[in-house]
């Protein structure tokens, strides 16, 4: 009995196991780092938490002896252009509602100052949380229920999880609030469907960093609520936030969903070769 329920036919720990196991790990990590920063006065930032879920994913993998790019992809010429790949769709899931504002006169554009400096702390912060949210809820954990319970069910269970990282974000209220749940759950059905179809995460860390860069380092909308110094400052005249997405930026606009729930749909009939 115990072997059927905790062990395979091969005598090795089932996937869903593994999934308490990896959060046990991380708790193991994050508790004591939390104590220690609120006695030392110094934040649990984005690269450390993105560090110690590397790390504790190569522990996982270790003890399962299982290489790391069973996780990430194969490290090749391949992982590349899929990265790419992931950047231009990543920058369209912007560019397009923003674009649509522009068209219909419901934005207007000031232009900051170039700075190098922007373009860096941008790139910089959202590196970070892409490789800490994709390593999260793409990487060890979501691979482990889709061999437990299959592909749909894993979308359903790490959507609702990453739904409920950001809920109640900063400008998260009112109608926004309902559009910006349901384009982060497509979001997160995106990005699956990008790991599914690829069996790497070079396309959802692509997706997920051009998003947010282009979301607000280059166009200046806020991310999930966060404003970020930018190269340009959308001018709004008198759009309601429905439209526009208000300060929670264009995850809580009506264009940038229909624009996700587009290119989701065509993630999903992209027809890869085996």
């Amino acid at each position: 009995m115990v072997r059927n329920v905790f062990l395979n036919t091969e005598d090795k720990i089932r996937s869903i196991w593994w999934v308490p196991i990896f959060l046990g790990l991380l708790a193991l990590f994050l508790f004591p780092l939390i104590l220690i920063a609120d006695q030392y006065s110094f934040e649990v930032s984005i690269p450390i938490q993105a560090g110690l879920i590397i790390i504790v994913t190569g522990i996982c993998q270790a003890l399962r002896k299982q290489p790391i790019t069973e996780i990430t992809g194969k490290l090749n010429l391949r992982w590349v252009n899929q990265f790419l790949i992931g950047l231009i769709i990543g920058g369209m899931l912007m560019i397009l509602p923003a674009l649509v504002l522009t068209v219909f006169g419901f934005a207007q554009w000031q232009v900051n100052d170039l700075s190098f400096s922007t373009i860096l702390t941008g790139v910089t912060i959202f590196a970070g949380v892409a490789l800490a949210e994709e390593l999260l809820f793409r990487g060890f954990i979501f691979q482990r229920f889709i061999q437990s319970l299959g592909p749909w069910p894993a979308q359903l269970i790490l959507g609702g999880m990453f739904l409920l990282t950001h809920l109640n974000n900063p400008g998260m209220t009112g109608v926004t609030k309902t559009l910006a749940s349901i384009n982060i759950f497509v979001a997160s059905i995106l990005f699956g469907l990008a790991f599914i179809k690829t069996k790497s995460l070079a396309m959802p860390l692509g997706l997920h960093f051009m998003a947010n860069l282009m979301q607000g380092t280059v166009l200046g909308f806020g991310v999930s609520g966060e404003q970020e110094a930018s190269l340009f400052t959308p001018v709004f005249d008198q759009a309601p936030a429905w439209l526009t997405g208000g300060s929670f930026g264009l995850e809580a606009s009506l264009p940038g969903l229909l624009t996700i729930l587009l290119i989701t749909m065509g993630v999903y009939r992209w027809k890869t070769k085996p």
